[in-house]
């Protein structure tokens, strides 16, 4: 009979070995560190019980001893047996001391590999004196520059920039700032001014910090048909574990720069379009909510030598980075408002990192612009607006719910009406949680749960796309996963044949992405349920995947399908996505830049010739790689529906209990 100890032993060793598998591999969520260091004590305790035991050995009647060949092989299974129980199950060895060790001693290891993963960073790389230098929002003509000098020693920090087209070696001074303090935790933003567009430069500070940009094209120039941009989300330094790694490395961060550094002259991107998660503040372990745990974060991910990869000009540091606030930056799925704590000292950081390096406000933020998260810019054929999902919103899935808040919501609204300058063909809106409700985990935490108010927004959208001439193209994070989705027209009453899952087609598109470089789950979660929200495409794995865009005017047949096409000029924007620094799938959108040419006749004979006429080209699909046959997909698909199986069981139970009372 198997005793106590035993069973106790093995479902210990079981626990530590599943629970740092999984801390270190595949989700580091803050439930396994005490799991694993609690199971390795109880493990440890009933292992030495074991050691200290003996057991009486059983006595055999010679008329029962079996044969010498069978005494053998029964030997050999039993001692084959008693090696896999050992190094697999952690249980004591009898007849081996160095088997017992190594068993105990593969515990204690992978334990010691989840503190190190916890905590080395905080004890081997403190971030006080940190100093760094980035650059954030450029436009034609000036450039942001944020950095952070803890040390009065090299104040006062004098900001040079030099023309590295013009090859004169001319410096220009653009300021010198003599002070920085904890009030903004030693960072300050400069704007470099009068610059020429699309012209290469170098900036240089007093304290050796470095590093060159781009300034973005004259609007209306033969330049500004054309731009390309990456775009992510979330990131965790060292993920997955790797104990030979520096603690702060990004992995995906250097992933991405080899793959940029790769890309022809032409496809080089301008910006990254940072869709929130920059810092997880409660992932593994919460260790605080003040102000100073909050600063840390930044400091630490900016500490990463992961920014410094590569050679200058393809370093993460010298690309532009646009930054939305998300959940983890404050705390998970928060919705609390931005009045709430820990909000406001979450805010502080944010904001001298983040917003004083980003773009400016929309010209109608219908609030105060000293209380305003949400921007809007320009550059070549497309503009932007950068909503701030986090801070304006109240619970989800309640009566009048909002997600933007009041003035945000107005702000774009206006924004969406708003005729674009000549020469801009595009308004892309970026969210940090999806817009689609076909993530059927967390949906509320996404615009699932403000569904009245995404449908104000998208009566907009479908309202400017007849209108204005222009295409709207959402971008998203958050979910760890890729989504491609598009959400056609009412109005164009299509039909079935034109809203099947998996096709490309017409409608608004949203194209949301993430991880940059942190976990993935296999399991499969999203999936279409109704006619709004159309599935084009979904992959879920990868522990880093970014998008890089890429708008350029073409030639587009106006019906690909048709027997003759018809070769069209038009706007084309090319969404490639990068899974673990590989391309894996491509989707083409474009606008015919003849307003004339925008009908199309591939959705058949139920549309209306008006609503042919203003409608733009369907998307495409470009190229393919990701697999959706295999066991893994199966089963990821089988698990990510068990959450719909209890829900239906639940509502089947209430149904009946309620009928039994009645």
């Amino acid at each position: 009979m198997v005793s106590l100890q035993r069973i106790v032993a093995a479902a210990s060793s079981a626990a530590i070995r599943l629970g740092a598998f999984a801390f270190l591999r595949w989700i580091p969520g803050h439930h396994f560190v005490p799991l694993v260091i609690s199971s390795l004590v109880v493990y440890l305790t009933s292992v030495a019980s074991l050691l200290r035991g003996t057991t009486p050995g059983r006595q055999i009647n010679k008329a029962q001893a079996p044969s010498s060949n069978s005494r053998e092989l029964s030997y050999k299974t039993q001692s084959v047996d008693s090696v896999l129980k050992t190094l697999f199950g952690g249980l004591p060895h009898a007849g081996s001391r160095f088997l017992t060790g190594t068993t105990i001693v593969i515990n204690i290891v992978l334990s010691l590999l989840t503190i190190d993963f916890l905590a080395r960073d905080f004890v081997l790389h403190p971030t006080e004196n940190v100093s760094f230098s980035r650059i954030g929002y450029v436009s034609s003509t000036t450039a942001n520059l944020v950095f952070r000098e803890p040390d009065t020693a090299h104040l006062p920090v004098t900001v040079s920039y030099q023309d590295l087209t013009a090859n004169t070696g001319d410096w220009h001074e653009q300021g010198i700032v003599y002070q920085l303090d904890n009030s903004t935790d030693f960072t300050v933003t400069v704007a470099i001014n009068d610059l020429k567009p699309s012209t290469q430069y170098r900036y240089s500070l007093s304290n050796n910090k470095s590093g060159t940009f781009i300034t973005s094209p004259k609007p209306e120039s033969p330049e500004a048909s054309r731009l390309s941009f990456v775009t992510s989300s979330c990131l965790k330094p060292n993920f997955p574990y790797n104990i030979l790694s520096h603690p702060l490395r990004v992995p995906g961060i250097e992933q991405m720069t080899d793959v940029l550094a790769k890309l022809p002259e032409l496809l080089r991107p301008a910006f990254m379009l940072f869709l929130g998660d920059f810092i997880y503040i409660d992932v593994p372990y919460r260790l605080g909510s003040s102000l100073s745990h909050y600063r840390s974060e930044y400091r630490r991910i900016y500490s990463s030598p992961s920014w410094n990869y590569g050679t200058e000009g393809n370093r993460a540091i010298d690309l532009p980075w646009l930054h939305t606030l998300d959940d983890h930056e404050i705390e998970n799925d928060w919705s609390q408002g931005n009045k709430t704590s820990p909000y406001p000292e979450a805010a502080d950081p944010f904001v001298h990192y983040h917003v004083s390096g980003n773009p400016p406000i929309p010209e109608t933020p219908f609030a105060h612009p000293d209380n305003v998260t949400y921007f809007s810019f320009t550059n070549g054929p497309a503009s932007f607006f950068m909503l701030d999902t986090r801070t304006y919103r109240t619970e989800p899935a309640q009566q009048n719910s909002t997600i933007l808040g009041h003035a945000q919501l107005q702000s774009l609204l206006a924004y969406i009406s708003t005729p674009e300058q000549p020469g801009i063909h595009w308004k892309i809106i970026s969210s940090s949680v999806p817009f689609t409700k076909n993530w059927h985990v967390g949906t509320t935490d996404t615009w699932g749960g403000f569904l009245d108010e995404r449908r104000t927004v998208f009566e907009a959208m479908w309202r400017a796309e007849r209108d204005l001439g222009v295409r709207i193209v959402l971008l998203s994070g958050d979910r760890h996963e890729f989504g491609a989705t598009r959400f056609p027209d009412p109005a164009l009453d299509l039909p079935s044949s034109a809203l099947q899952p998996n096709t490309p087609g017409l409608g608004l598109h949203e194209f949301s992405v993430g991880p940059l470089s942190m976990f993935y789950l296999p399991i499969r979660t999203y999936r279409q349920t109704d006619d709004d929200d159309v599935t084009v495409k979904y992959a879920p794995q990868g522990n880093s995947k970014f998008g890089l865009i890429d708008i350029v005017d073409d030639v587009e047949d106006a019906e690909p399908g048709a027997e003759a096409p018809v070769p069209v000029r038009s706007s084309v924007l090319t969404y490639s996505l990068y899974v673990d620094g590989e391309p894996v799938w491509k989707y083409r959108l474009s606008v015919p830049l003849n307003q004339k040419l925008r009908f199309n006749a591939a959705v058949g004979d139920s549309v209306s010739d008006t609503a042919k006429a203003s409608m733009l080209p369907p998307g495409r699909v470009l190229d393919d790689r990701i697999s959706e046959v295999g066991w893994t997909v199966a089963l990821g698909d089988a698990v990510g529906r068990l959450p719909d199986l209890a829900k239906w069981v639940l509502d089947r139970y209430q149904e009946r209990l309620r009928g039994s009372l009645n």
